[in-house]
């Protein structure tokens, strides 16, 4: 929990007392009961967003115009 502290003091500039004060306005805002599903539904759209950019990825020996293309006709 420590190291989350200061990690966030290190990117944000923020000290623990503003950490704190953001939670309270936090809980105030959206309530108690409220902040479960808060946080579940920000995790579920982090790792929607973490699924997608990693779907967007491609390999550097893939073509990225081979996916959209339609197959190639059967000859009969």
């Amino acid at each position: 929990m420590l190291s989350t502290n200061i990690v966030l003091a290190t990117i944000f500039g923020l000290s623990t007392g503003e950490l704190v004060v953001i939670f309270l306005i936090i809980l105030l805002l959206f309530g108690g009961a409220n902040l479960p599903k808060l946080t579940r539904s920000l995790g579920k759209s982090v790792k929607e967003f973490k699924n997608a950019l990693k779907e967007d990825d491609t390999s550097p020996g893939q073509d990225s115009s081979s996916k959209d293309a339609p197959p190639p006709p059967e000859k009969s």
